[in-house]
């Protein structure tokens, strides 16, 4: 039984990946409610196997967007700068408060459905450029530092909630998906080596589930190189519009378990 959830795990990991690298998305957020409805995985260890999951998965899609030279610039750290210390805020949270999962469930409903759609509306009818829609850097990194702390608390890499905001302020997908995906990666290994330490001193299951997490960060590794290598031949509105949809879908997903 063991080893077909880990082949379930591996899949959804490669599928996910596939469709969210291109965006700068890790698809941790999308795996989060498999890994508790269909795989079993108890909370909060859910946290900890899905930032295992990030771990293990990142390294593809940064390797190409790497090899294409795509991971230069600020951004990236200015990202890392801001979630690496929200993230360890967030375990310590998450381990001590233990906020529920109904209140994780309304908060990203809150945020990314209305998030997805303005990013549609502003991909189908754009606003004319201004300077000022860009965030500043110490803008960017106070919100990196607030996404942080979220997936520190559940366990999300964070570019499904820094991806619809900086593309929707002007910033080039291109630009924003390897440094997302960056700062997730960095984030995840923070946050999961914060979460082992917290396991030594708490009782309860508070460690990741090591095989779910290892199989699903494997399927998204080979899924994130592939989605990765996939970006440059899709043009900016499409990439854009995946954005939008995906951000709405998770939206609309969490709303929906809110209400039931």
């Amino acid at each position: 039984m063991e080893w077909s959830l880990a082949l379930l795990g591996f899949a959804a990991g490669l599928l996910l990946s596939v469709i969210t690298a291109p965006v700068g998305v890790s698809g941790a957020v999308f795996l989060l409610p498999i890994q508790v409805s269909l795989l079993g995985v108890p909370s909060p260890a859910v946290t900890p196997t899905n930032l295992l999951y990030n771990v293990v998965a990142g390294p593809g899609a940064l390797l190409r967007y790497w090899r294409a030279g795509q991971l230069g610039g600020p951004l990236p750290r200015l990202l890392i700068a801001g979630t690496v210390p929200g993230v360890v805020v967030g375990a310590v949270i998450r381990v001590f408060a233990v906020p529920g999962p109904r209140v994780f469930r309304l908060l990203i409903a809150a945020l990314l459905l209305p998030l997805g759609l303005w990013l549609w509306l502003r991909t189908v009818r754009p606003a004319p450029p201004r300077p000022r829609d860009q965030l500043s850097p110490r803008a960017t990194t106070a919100l990196a530092t607030a996404v942080g702390v979220v997936g520190g608390i559940y366990g999300i890499g964070g570019g499904s909630l820094l991806g619809p905001i900086l593309v929707g302020r002007g910033a080039p997908v291109a630009t924003v998906a390897p440094a997302a995906l960056a700062s997730t990666f960095v984030t995840s290994v923070v946050g999961a080596a914060t979460y082992a330490l917290l396991s030594l001193a708490v009782t309860g299951d508070v460690a990741p589930d090591w095989l779910l997490g290892l199989s699903c960060g494997f399927g998204g590794l080979l899924g994130g190189y592939l989605g990765a290598r996939l970006q440059p031949h899709a043009p900016e509105l499409a990439l854009r519009l995946l954005l939008g949809t995906l951000a709405t879908a998770i939206g609309a997903l969490y709303a929906v378990q809110v209400i039931r």
